[in-house]
């Protein structure tokens, strides 16, 4: 018999509109019987499987609309044999998707809409499921201003209308399980605007794998097969006493640490062999990866995220991710990915006006667009992008382990007018340019993170005055862990950018930052972002010749590892690479077989070796007691001197010289009478400097100076530093 169901229904199978595929297709009861309807637009001949065996369908439309009707029930779910329309296709069997019931449940539709799901991965995107007891895989995305919403892919020759998906009405959320799909096949979503008609394809914004750029469709993912074996790194970070550890992070960008001869990427397990050792050997205790969630755009150096939920495959698959992380930690090295819920790029196959409206962003340009970046902010107020956004951090740390998230433009995030004119921005229900819809999520993002990951670490890259970054929630903080400190990273280059001869003139550039020290926990960084764009690397910024540049570099270096603060150092500086940082290019290898960038590299592994095994040098970082001024005036001769101390009451003496004028006999207060070990000489021969010190040791005289009752003179090398260790004296 032919169908008896409204026209209506039909006409819109065919021209792709149909809302609710299940009014129309599979299994019903029409006039006593029971009816089954499939669409198979690409097959001539199509039976169902019968208590009797496999009947035919009746085919009731030229397009492939298929029919069947009977007294009782097929073997539910009930399976298809099929015939394609090229004869050289051979018969197969299959399930029909609208055989079977949709599965997510009221109440994660429910968490979802409040923003609170943060584990929306599992319940969006196309995860592998089983329905009535069949293998297949699940599809759901958010789209709710679509009339409908269909899986296109490599199984169904991109035809939006074989795959249309039901809609979970108020939810916005859409959801059908294709049966028998296997992994690594290529698929998007196809939306119809319910107001403007206008049809989008787009990828999936909860796909955990992507095909290699320029191309943008997602994965079907495998199984996470991957055996992780670092739970004794994962156990000793749940009780990481963080704040009084050491933290000294280099900053990697992936594709340009090191390339293969022909110009290729290093692969995550290839990082995994080369990169890992290095930062062993060198004294680093942490990667930061530059974003290597999934872009299209090299140039953006992964800050314009289209996949936040999927590591690029340009370096390998999730899996290969995963061993990289996990060797790491084995090796007792974490990592810390660059993270950006800060916005998000037009390219119209991703994010922006997702369903055909302004869905993850504000409509209004004022609210939603960044000028600086041509990018859309997210629209922090809706909830479900704020479940988008905490389950993308929750995935990354979830899944790879990774053991803490920089937040990236935090300070654009905050203020509704971050680089806008007086007419350019609105202003809160308050009047105010402070975000406050941001601000709540920023804090539930660092309630998540420290609460569902214990020892995971969020550091904020914020530029601005803003109190309490990094003060918990519960006092009224945004509770990062650290933050940033730009100020500090800033005066420091400006005061190291002068000519020695008129540092005396801003030698506040090098004191003003103990004023606000303690004010947060803050982050030491010398970042990516301070040796592009015509900046200069950090040699290039330096005064004087090659030699004096070679000295200053070392001497910054030191200054930033003695600072009260966690450290962090974009990868190049640690040899004073010359050249800008080029994404396109490996660093600049082959200085180090020059002895001045060698040496550069010596002395850095051995103070960051120092600042490891020392504990005055990290474990007070950010409060008062661990910092003393002993010397904070000499500004005619460019000269700082202060002590770092322990919870346990030692201490190391740092003296730091920005002149190339060697000062011999120079009277330092100490605040013990003893032995003095000179620990760290930045201006030895074995780093590339003149060898001016002092040989060891340093006995103090009870000579009374700068407020301590005992002093000792030392020889003060030129653009240089030094620390001592202190050692009591027998009978002392």
């Amino acid at each position: 018999m032919t169908t008896s169901k409204p026209n209506y229904l039909l006409h819109a199978l065919l021209n792709a509109k149909l809302h609710d595929p299940y009014a129309y297709l599979g299994l019903h009861r029409e006039h006593n019987q029971v009816l089954v309807r499939v669409f198979r637009a690409f097959d001539a001949q199509v039976w169902i499987k019968t208590s009797i065996g496999y009947e035919p369908m009746q085919c009731v439309h030229p397009e492939g609309v298929f029919e069947w009707c009977g007294e009782s029930m097929p073997t539910m779910p009930y399976r298809l044999r099929i015939e394609g329309k090229d004869p050289k296709h051979a018969v197969y069997e299959a399930y029909d998707p609208y055989a079977f019931m949709p599965q997510i449940s009221d109440h994660d539709l429910y968490l979802f809409n409040q923003g609170k799901l943060w584990q929306a991965y599992r319940m969006l995107g196309t995860q592998p499921a089983k329905n009535a007891g069949v293998d297949g895989m699940r599809f759901a995305v958010w789209a709710p201003n679509a009339e409908r919403v269909s899986v296109v892919g490599d199984f169904n020759r991109w035809d939006g209308r074989m795959h249309p998906m039901k809609a979970h009405h108020a939810s916005g959320v859409w959801e059908l399980f294709i049966p028998e799909l296997a992994s690594s096949i290529h698929y998007k979503f196809e939306i119809r605007n319910r107001d403007s008609g206008e049809i989008l394809v787009k990828t999936d914004p909860y796909a955990q794998q992507y095909e290699l750029r320029p191309n943008t469709a997602a994965l079907i993912p495998a199984q996470n097969a991957y055996h992780w074996q670092d739970t004794a790194w994962m156990s000793r970070r749940s009780d990481w006493d963080w704040l009084h550890a050491p933290l000294n992070i280099l900053e990697i960008h992936a594709g340009s640490w090191k390339r293969h001869p022909d110009g290729r990427f290093y692969t995550y397990r290839e990082l995994a062999t080369h990169l890992l050792p290095y930062v062993q050997e060198m004294g680093y205790t942490h990667i930061e990866l530059m974003p290597v969630s999934e872009h299209p755009l090299d140039e953006s150096w992964g800050y314009q995220t289209t996949g936040y939920f999927a590591v690029t495959s340009r370096f390998g698959s999730p899996d290969d991710f995963r061993f990289f992380v996990d060797t790491c930690h084995q090796a007792g090295v974490g990592v810390i990915l660059d993270w950006v819920p800060a916005h998000f790029p037009q390219d119209a196959f991703a994010l922006a006006r997702f369903d055909g409206t302004a869905l993850y962003e504000h409509e209004d340009p004022r609210l939603g667009f960044h000028q600086d970046w041509g990018t859309y902010i997210f629209n922090y107020g809706r909830n479900e992008v704020k479940s988008f956004l905490l389950s993308s951090a929750h995935y990354w740390l979830s899944e790879f382990h990774l053991d803490g998230l920089r937040v990236d433009a935090v300070a654009s995030m905050l203020y509704l007018d971050y680089s806008r004119k007086n007419d350019e921005w609105l202003p809160n229900k308050y009047g105010g340019r402070e975000n406050l819809e941001a601000i709540d999520f920023i804090r539930e993002l660092n309630i998540m993170v420290h609460g569902e990951f214990p020892g995971a670490l969020t550091l904020a890259e914020e530029s601005t005055a803003w109190p309490g970054v990094s003060r918990p929630t519960y006092v009224g903080g945004l509770g990062f862990s650290m933050k940033w400190n730009m100020g500090w990273m800033h005066d420091t280059l400006s005061y190291m950018q002068q000519n020695p001869i008129h540092r005396r003139y801003h030698h506040e550039q090098l004191t003003f930052s103990q004023l606000y020290a303690y004010t947060e926990n803050f982050v030491l960084p010398f970042s990516h972002d301070e040796v592009v764009h015509g900046k200069g690397s950090l040699w290039n910024k330096m005064p004087g010749d090659p030699w004096q540049k070679f000295a200053n570099v070392r001497l910054l270096l030191v200054y930033q590892m003695t600072c009260p603060g966690k450290k962090l150092n974009f990868m190049g500086n640690e040899f004073a690479q010359q050249r800008e940082w080029r994404m396109s290019h490996q660093l600049d290898w082959y200085l180090l077989e020059q002895q001045p960038h060698a040496g550069v590299q010596a002395a850095v592994r051995d103070l960051n070796h120092c600042y490891q095994n020392t504990s005055a040098l990290h474990q007070l970082d950010f409060t008062v007691e661990g910092f003393h001024w002993i010397d904070c005036q000499d500004a005619d001769q460019s000269i700082i001197a202060y002590l770092r101390r322990a919870i346990d009451g030692s201490f190391v003496l740092i003296i730091l010289n920005f002149t190339p004028v060697p000062r011999t006999g120079y009277r330092i207060g100490v605040p013990a009478a003893g032995a003095y070990q000179e620990i760290f000489n930045s201006d030895s021969t074995y780093y590339g400097g003149s060898n001016v010190g002092n040989l060891g040791n340093i006995d103090s005289v009870p000579i009374p100076w700068m407020g301590f009752a005992d002093s000792m003179a030392i020889t003060l090398p030129p653009l240089a530093g030094v620390i001592f260790s202190w050692k009591e004296l027998p009978g002392g």
